[in-house]
This record gives C-alpha cells, structure tokens and sequence, in this order.
C-alpha cells in the first residue's frame, strides 16, 4: 500500500467527518464519535500523528515547550513531512536553556518555530499589582499568573487550527493518568492528539538516543519537566518527574491550565 492509499484509508474516522465538525462541537459525525470513544493505545505514534497531519493540515499544530517529548514529536513529524507546524509560548520567564535548545531545533531542521508573548499590559499589571513572585502565595495567584503568561496567548495560537499536537503522556503526573491518544479538547473547541499518552519516560530517551534529537540540557541536570526558571527546580532520585514544578504546591495542583480536559485535572 502506497502512503498515498494509507493517507485515504478509512481509519474508523474519516477527514470529511471531522473538517465538517461544527466549532466548538465534538461533532454529529459517528465516525469521529467513534474515535474519541475507543483507546487508541495499540496504534504507534507515528501512525497517529501520520493520521493527524493528513487529516488535518494545515490547519493543525505541535504545542512545544522543548521538553523531551516535544523534541521527539517535533523530529518524528519531520520524518513524517518536513514541513513542521510548531508554536511555542513564551512566558517571558524561561531558562535559558530552553532557548537553546529551541535554536538547536530550529537549525537542524530548518523549521519556523511560531512564538506567542503574553500581552504586555497585562504582564505590565500582574508584577506592578502583585510583585514578581505573587504565583508563591497561593494556588489562585499562581494560576492568575499562568493564566496571563500561557492560557491567554495559547487560546490565541490555537484559534486558527481545529487541531492540535501535545506531549503529554499518562505517567507525567497524578493530573494526567487519564488522557488519550485522541481527544476532544472542549475548553478550545477542537481535537486534541496526544501521540505519546502510552509511552514510558524510558521509551521517550531510547527515541532520543536512537534518532540524536537535540534537548534541553536541563534534562541531564535532574529536571525531567521544565516549565518556567522561577516555577522549575532539579528533583531528587525516585521523585515524581513533576515534583520539581511548582513544588510549594500539593501534586493534584500541578497543572497550568493549559491542558483542561476529560483527562486531565486542573
């Protein structure tokens, strides 16, 4: 079978079936029904992010921050089709590491990388009001500050596509033990894939290693999760991998509010 033959299979959910989706609606489509109902877990990676791109370029991207995870998806979309749809968010608060990582990617692969800032007057407020650390003080102000710095400018890149790429994966955290391969993202109004929900931290290196996909060399430094410089610290042997993000708070709390779904808690 031809890639070509393979991109028009019917896969139990059909292109037709979700580009006719109504916004906002995970759509009257029982082909798409179908898929949002049944777990994916056995298909590879590769397969279901091969899917999503047939299915729905252009209008569909990967959402990196350059952890581990992104970098795989970002080199195994490369692999699948050079023209890599990526958008970060930055916070305006990001370790340097993380830029050079992001430099790193954007020269071996020669790809844009599309990059969303908070806006500047709310930024502005935040730290006159509430000072440069308000997000230690509670729960509340911590999420006001995510939601400034990452919810507000993701609902923006987010906007034109009806759908998006993830790396999240079930064992990061307590908060995301029930994602799928494929969601239906409410909180945005459009699909969600998650091509590595089912992979262990061991098959994310082995990947890595194997393909030589630049990361973060923060990673190497006992930071298995990486988030903004203030909010991120190295964690010790045996720790949860996002014990080291936000760690005043408890572990049912560790989510930014970028990621609000059946599969999540926030």
């Amino acid at each position: 079978m031809t890639e070509a033959e393979r991109g028009n299979r019917d896969d139990g959910l059909s292109a037709a079936a979700l580009i006719g989706a109504e916004p906002g609606q995970p759509g009257e489509a029982e082909g798409l029904q179908e898929w949002l109902r049944t777990d994916r877990a056995g298909r590879p990676a590769e397969e279901v992010l091969g899917w999503a791109i047939r299915t729905f370029r252009p209008r569909i991207a990967l959402a990196s921050s350059f952890g581990a995870e992104d970098v795989v998806l970002i080199d195994m979309w490369w692999r699948i089709d050079r023209d890599v749809a990526v958008f970060t968010l930055d916070t305006g608060r990001l370790p340097e590491e993380t830029y050079e990582v992001m430099e790193r990617i954007r020269r071996q692969y020669g790809i844009a990388i599309a990059t969303y800032f908070p806006q500047a007057p709310a930024v502005e407020a935040l730290e006159r009001d509430r000072g440069c650390y308000s997000f230690r003080q509670s729960v509340e102000e911590r999420k006001h500050c995510c939601g400034i710095r990452k919810v507000e400018p993701l609902r923006r890149a987010l906007a034109p596509l009806r759908a998006w790429v993830t790396g999240l994966r079930r064992e990061q955290a307590l908060t995301r033990t029930g994602i799928d391969v494929v969601e239906w993202d409410a909180a945005h109004g459009l699909v969600k894939v998650n091509p590595l929900a089912h992979w262990t931290e061991e098959q994310v290196w082995n990947y890595i290693r194997a393909h030589g996909v630049p990361y973060n060399a923060l990673h190497d430094r006992g930071y298995p999760s990486i988030g903004c410089a203030p909010c991120t610290r190295a964690i010790q042997p045996g720790q949860d991998i996002r014990a080291g993000r936000w760690w005043w708070e408890n572990p049912e709390h560790k989510e930014c509010g970028l990621h609000v779904g059946p599969g999540t808690r926030d």
